[in-house]
């Protein structure tokens, strides 16, 4: 067996506790709280963790930078009515974030709609909902155009610039180079004049360089190009720039060896460019939206073990989840090589009797695997294995439908 499987050690988990030897997750017992759910596998968040995190997070921001809920991360209907009482703004992504944001109190001044391939139909009700929309092309000032001059109400538009620059270091980029994303940086100044042609409410920008970042520096540097780059495009901009959103790329520690993000950096950082924008940008709010960094470290994904067998030497614990519930940890979202998310046995969390095993799912494919050769506590049929850092892009961005398994339940607790 591979020495670094044995030797590469995940990040703690201290946010959920062990008391008589089960994992406490919003105040209750695990055992217990599966029992209240009904059955396995499911998704749980503690609410009092997202308090918890966005409190942390505002004791390092300065006063004046807002803090948006990026709501494509987990969209819980439950848990987006929570954040929109905790965040200043949410944004969402279609049509149907769209509802669910507003069907959970979010204000709709505080909302914002991205995307690169919003269709007329959403376009609509967008500015039917007096939302603001982040343009992605040419195409849709026309298409917003049309509709402010149907419905009476001029569109509230920023436009999601494309940067000449990436999030170095991001687990996924979502700017430099070509992208689907966005304007690219060198049409936005025709894209301005068209906007300002078309009589739509200009705003400001939207830039998002890239996510899943654990280094401060990186952030640190991108926050710092994007606020230039805006600065510079206001130049051409048809009205003042009263919103500037610098994007997230706040990461969480996944896999074996990651450290946990250095808040305090990118505090004194944003604090700077707040000063600056006093000055250059007087009448702008700085923003910066988070998803996964809010909700990420706050979720557990629990399955119970439904079969234990051993072939030819190696230990694996079947469940009744797998990647058709939770396709990041899988490894098939992304990763290029597959890294263990962290997992234990939740009912014998503070076991010292441990062995090497395999944790996997019910699905007819070598994929559908959750832990590969992790040290685990030795655990039998029916115990409940638990996936951590499950809070983002889990159930909503997994397969569900893949070989007719029963779909699981998301709760908040």
């Amino acid at each position: 067996m591979p020495p670094e499987r044995l030797t590469a050690v995940h990040a703690p988990m201290p946010q959920f506790p062990v008391q008589d030897g089960e994992l406490m997750v919003g105040n209750e017992r695990l055992t217990l709280l599966a029992a209240r759910v009904g059955h396995t596998p499911f998704y749980a968040y503690d609410r009092a963790l997202v308090r918890t995190r966005v409190a942390a997070l505002r004791s390092v921001l300065p006063p004046g930078i807002q803090l948006h809920y990026a709501m494509k991360a987990n969209p819980l209907p439950a848990l987006v009515g929570l954040m929109a009482r905790l965040v200043d703004g949410i944004d969402v992504a279609s049509a149907g974030e769209l509802k669910v944001a507003l069907d959970a109190g979010a204000n709709p001044a505080e909302v914002s709609f991205a995307g690169p391939g919003k269709r007329d139909a959403e376009l609509r009700q967008a500015v039917a909902s007096r939302v603001l929309v982040n343009i992605e092309s040419f195409r849709e000032v026309a298409a917003l155009e049309a509709i402010s001059n149907e419905l009476g109400l001029p569109a509230r538009v920023a436009v999601r610039v494309n940067p000449d620059f990436e999030l170095k270091g991001s687990g996924m980029k979502m700017g430099g180079g070509p992208k689907q994303f966005g304007v690219d940086v060198e049409q936005v100044p025709a894209l301005l004049a068209r906007i300002g042609h078309a009589g739509l409410a200009f705003e400001g920008f939207h830039l998002f360089a890239g996510s899943q970042n654990l280094r401060a520096e990186s952030i640190c540097e991108a926050q710092q190009k994007s606020y230039a780059l805006a600065v510079r495009l206001a130049q051409d901009a048809p009205q003042p720039v009263r919103f500037l959103n610098l994007g997230g790329g706040f990461g969480i520690p996944y896999f074996p060896g990651e450290q946990r993000l250095d808040l305090a950096p990118i505090g004194d950082n944003l604090a700077r460019l707040a000063q600056q924008a006093q000055v250059e940008l007087p009448q702008a709010a700085l923003v910066i939206e988070l998803g996964r960094y809010l909700v990420g470290e706050a979720g557990v994904y629990v399955a119970r073990i439904v079969d234990r067998k051993t072939s030819r030497g190696q230990v694996y614990l079947v469940t009744d989840g797998g990647l058709h519930q939770h396709l990041a940890a899988s490894g098939n979202f992304g990763q290029v090589v597959r890294k263990n998310y962290p997992v234990t046995i939740g009912n014998r969390a503070d076991s010292l009797h441990t062995e090497i095993a395999s944790v996997v799912g019910p699905l007819c494919t070598p994929l559908d695997l959750l832990a590969d050769r992790m040290a685990l506590p030795v655990a039998q049929i029916g115990d409940l294995a638990v996936v951590f850092q499950s809070g983002a892009y889990g159930a909503s961005a997994s397969p569900q439908g893949f070989l007719g398994h029963p779909a699981c339940v998301e709760v908040l607790v």
